[in-house]
C-alpha cells in the first residue's frame, strides 16, 4: 500500500502537482478536473482505489474552497439560493459516497453518458444561453428546485463524480436561469459542499494520504484562484467553450469505460 511521498518517486510526484494545477484551474472556470486528477491518483504505486477517491477529494477540497472565496469577492453570488442548495448537495454526495461502497458506479454510467450528449447538444444549438441571467422562477419554486438540483448532482459527485461542476452549471443555466459566470460561482460554492460530503464518509475509513493530499491540495488551490480569475475577467462566453470542451472529454471518458466494461462482460 502507498502510505505517503516517501514512496513516490519525483518524476511522479511532479505529474501529480501538475495534474493538481491543471485539474483545480478546470474546476474553477467550469468543473470537471477529476477528470485530469483522479486518474493521476490512481497511478501512484500501491494506491488503492478508495485512497484514490478519497485522496482526490481532499486535494479537491482545497481548490474549490479557493475558488469559491474568490468567485465571492469578485462576482457576490447570491447566498439565498447557494447556500441551502450547498447544504442539500452535502448530505446527497454523502449518501452517494455510502452506496458507492455497496453499489458499482457501472450500473449508473450508461445514463450519465446521455445525459452528457442531451447537455452538449442544448448548449451547443442554444449559443444565447447563459449570456445573461434571467431566472426562470420567483419564490419558492426557485429554491426548491435549487435544493434538488444540489441533491440530485450532490449525489451524484459521492458516487461517481467526474463532471459534477459542469453539471451544477448546466442545470443553473438551464433550469434557473442563470448566466455562466454566475451559474459557476454558485457551483463553486455548492462542489465544496459535496466534495465535504464525499470526505465526511471517507475519513473514519482512515483512506486519506495526508501528504498526498496536501501537496494535491497545494496545487489544486493556486490552479482554483488562476481559475476562478480567468472565468470572472473572460466572461460567459469563454466559460461556456470550455463547457462544451469539457463535456466532450467526459462523453469520451465514460462512454469509453462503458464500451469497455460492456465488452469485458461480453468476454466472460
Amino acid at each position: 500500500m502507498a502510505t505517503g511521498l516517501e514512496s513516490i518517486q519525483l518524476g511522479t510526484l511532479l505529474l501529480v502537482i501538475v495534474a493538481g494545477f491543471a485539474a483545480g484551474w478546470i474546476d474553477a472556470v467550469v468543473g470537471g478536473g477529476g477528470l485530469l486528477q483522479l486518474p493521476v491518483m490512481l497511478m501512484l504505486p500501491g494506491i488503492s482505489p478508495v485512497q484514490a477517491l478519497a485522496t482526490n477529494k481532499m486535494g479537491s477540497i482545497f481548490g474549490t474552497t479557493t475558488s469559491a472565496v474568490t468567485y465571492y469577492r469578485r462576482v457576490g453570488p447570491d447566498l439565498r439560493t447557494a447556500v441551502p442548495m450547498a447544504l442539500v448537495a452535502l448530505a446527497g454526495s454523502f449518501g452517494g459516497a455510502f452506496l458507492a461502497a455497496n453499489l458499482p458506479a457501472s450500473v449508473f454510467k450508461p445514463i450519465i453518458v446521455a445525459a452528457l450528449i442531451a447537455v452538449a447538444l442544448f448548449t451547443l444549438f442554444k449559443p444565447a444561453i447563459g449570456e445573461l441571467t434571467a431566472l426562470r422562477h420567483s419564490g419558492r419554486r426557485h429554491y426548491l428546485l435549487a435544493m434538488l438540483i444540489g441533491a440530485v448532482i450532490g449525489f451524484y459527485d459521492g458516487l461517481i463524480g467526474p463532471g459534477t461542476g459542469s453539471f451544477l452549471v448546466i442545470a443553473l443555466v438551464s433550469l434557473l436561469g442563470y448566466a455562466f459566470l454566475e451559474a459557476s460561482a454558485k457551483a463553486k460554492i455548492v462542489n465544496l459542499a459535496t466534495n465535504a460530503g464525499a470526505l465526511l464518509f471517507f475519513l473514519p475509513h482512515g483512506s486519506l494520504l495526508w501528504g498526498v493530499g496536501l501537496v494535491l491540495g497545494g496545487a489544486n488551490m493556486a490552479g482554483g484562484y488562476l481559475g476562478a480569475r480567468t472565468a470572472v475577467s473572460r466572461g460567459n462566453r469563454f466559460i461556456r467553450v470550455v463547457f462544451l470542451v469539457v463535456v466532450a472529454v467526459l462523453i469520451v471518458k465514460l462512454g469509453a469505460d462503458v464500451w469497455a466494461e460492456n465488452l469485458g462482460h461480453g468476454g466472460q
